[in-house]
């Protein structure tokens, strides 16, 4: 099993990864009016899902890290919303975006279900 702290850490790592693919994806976008507009709006909630999360690990009580993980879930979910939009659009191919976007229902999935637990957990 795998404790609270290991838990933190591999998230911790698995999102700044995340937020460099999303880097990634925007320096490789094409040069146009719409590609520049929508890469801006992917990037910054990409980029700030592992910065959101890393705040979250450091908050100082249950309703800090709780609001903090709220954000998260947001930020993941318009994420992946920008994601498909550049796709649906036909300025990136569905094939490049695939395992973003999975990577990206993955997170929201998985902050969703520990900011259930964690309500559970404390009964609020």
């Amino acid at each position: 099993m795998m404790t609270n702290l290991a838990f933190k850490e591999q998230m911790n790592n698995r999102l700044k990864r995340f937020a460099l693919e999303i880097i990634k994806l925007y320096q490789s976008l094409p040069s146009t009016g719409e590609a520049t507009v929508i890469g801006k709006q992917v990037l910054r909630p990409g980029t700030s899902i592992a910065a959101n999360y890393r705040v979250a690990c450091q908050s100082r009580s249950g309703k800090e890290f709780y609001s903090k993980l709220s954000i998260v879930v947001e930020e993941a979910d318009e994420t992946l919303f920008w994601l498909e939009l550049l796709a649906e659009a036909g300025i990136v191919s569905m094939e490049r975006l695939a395992m973003i976007m999975q990577e990206s229902v993955e997170i929201v999935k998985i902050m969703a279900t520990a900011r259930k637990n964690f309500t559970r957990s404390t009964g609020k």
